[in-house]
């Protein structure tokens, strides 16, 4: 059965022009991508970042401009099933980062690695310098979109 999945994510650049990227340990593949997640049933796409910010990083942001709907065909990269439909807006951080930020990707912790025996899915965030940043600094297909798309604008 094909299915549509929606997901939101947040573009974080802090005041040192820096981008927050999540890096994510997912069944096996390791996966670097915008902060975010899926749509909720009876959530808008507003609140649903918020909610991703909180779970994910316990942060309180406001989202601020749509910056792009997938006009494309995606299939998931996870489920052949499912297109993919993301929704990208700008995040502004509304406190202070409280979750350890990493230097390096994919540099989890024990805790984190734990976690990943238990459910397969495990994260970690950090930020990478504007001038380091590129499309190639992300995994998924339409995060390289909108790398490409963010890097053409003046921040």
């Amino acid at each position: 059965m094909q299915h549509f999945n929606l997901r939101v994510y947040g573009i974080l650049i802090n005041e040192k022009k820096q981008v927050l990227v999540s890096d994510e340990l997912i069944r096996g593949s390791y996966i670097t991508k915008f902060p975010g997640g899926g749509l909720e049933f009876g959530e808008g796409t507003r609140d649903c970042l918020k909610r991703e910010f909180m779970e994910e990083m316990n942060l309180n942001v406001s989202v601020g401009d749509h910056i792009y709907t997938t006009d494309f065909f995606q299939l998931s990269a996870f489920n052949p099933g499912h297109q993919i439909i993301s929704i990208y807006y700008i995040a502004t951080a509304l406190e202070e980062i409280k979750v350890p930020l990493r230097n390096k990707p994919f540099d989890f912790d024990e805790a984190q690695l734990k976690v990943y025996e238990d459910t397969k899915e495990t994260e970690t965030f950090r930020f990478i310098n504007w001038d380091d940043f590129s499309a190639e600094s992300v995994t998924l297909p339409i995060d390289k979109f909108i790398a490409r798309k963010i890097k053409s604008t003046t921040f």
